[in-house]
Formats: C-alpha cells, structure tokens, sequence
C-alpha cells in the first residue's frame, strides 16, 4: 500500500506565524526548545535552543464531532517543511503512537497504538479499509495530533 505522510500545511504555519494567533485566536506562545519537543512543520524533534511556537491545531477532517483543537510545535520561523512522502519520521521510530483511521464524514474507523517499528505495517492494513480516507498520527501521552497520512 503506497501512502503518503504530511506535516502541517505550509499556509497554516504561515498563516500562524504571521497572525499571532492560532485557529482559535488564542495568542501563541514563542518557547525555547529544550530538546525533544516533535515539530509537526518537519516532522523531527527539536533541538535545545531552537525557537519554537506553541499554538492550538485542528486537524482536517472537516464537521464531525471527532474534531479536536491540539496544542503543537512548530519552528518559529519557516525551516522549508518537509514534502510529503512514504518515509515515516525517523526521530519518531521506536515511539508508541497512536494512528486513527478517519472516513469522508470525519468519522473514526478504527484506531490502533503502535510501537513505531511497525508504523508501516499499520498504516498499510488501516488504509486497506476503502471508506478511510486518511490517518491521524497522535503521541500516546499527551494526545496530540502529530502529522496526517494519505493513499499515494
């Protein structure tokens, strides 16, 4: 199963960065890095002492009553991304995570925790049901949305 895995969308973060304020007009935060928070404009952890912005992200999955607003990280300013690919983030391997199954209405489909050494085994079965559409990745502990995979 070819998919594809996509930070957050360029116009959000740009959108973002030049508004000062997230998709729920709360102000964002400029944090200092302490290492280790996951970065969902390049999809790696930040480094110690890298600026950052903290601010509140609905993932696209439209009107449905699964939406949710999340805190992320992103870089403070634009670090050039990451383009969508088939290749799941490396500094996020041996990560539990959980992968949520979403359909055309939004609607969870099925849901499962993984290791993160077996992401693309995961991924592959939750896209073989034909009424998802796509997959959320979320970090276990805190809940919060990581990146979004589609069928390639």
């Amino acid at each position: 199963m070819n998919f594809q895995i996509h930070a957050l969308p360029p116009e959000v973060l740009e959108r973002v960065r030049a508004s000062r304020v997230d998709v729920s007009g709360t102000p964002i935060e400029q944090v200092t890095a302490e290492g280790g928070e996951p970065l969902r404009c390049c999809l790696r952890n930040a480094r110690p002492g890298e600026a950052l912005l903290l601010f509140g992200y609905e993932p696209p999955i439209g009107k449905s009553p699964y939406r949710e607003v999340g805190a992320v990280f992103a870089h403070a300013v634009s670090c050039g991304g990451r383009q969508a690919s088939g290749e799941y983030p490396a500094d996020w391997r041996k990560k539990r995570q959980v992968l949520r199954a979403y359909d055309r209405r939004g609607w969870i489909r099925d849901a499962v925790v993984h290791q993160g050494t077996n992401a693309e085994a995961e991924i592959a079965r939750l896209l073989q049901d034909p009424e998802a559409v796509q997959l959320h990745s979320r970090n276990v502990a805190y809940g919060c949305f990581m990146f979004v995979v589609t069928r390639s």
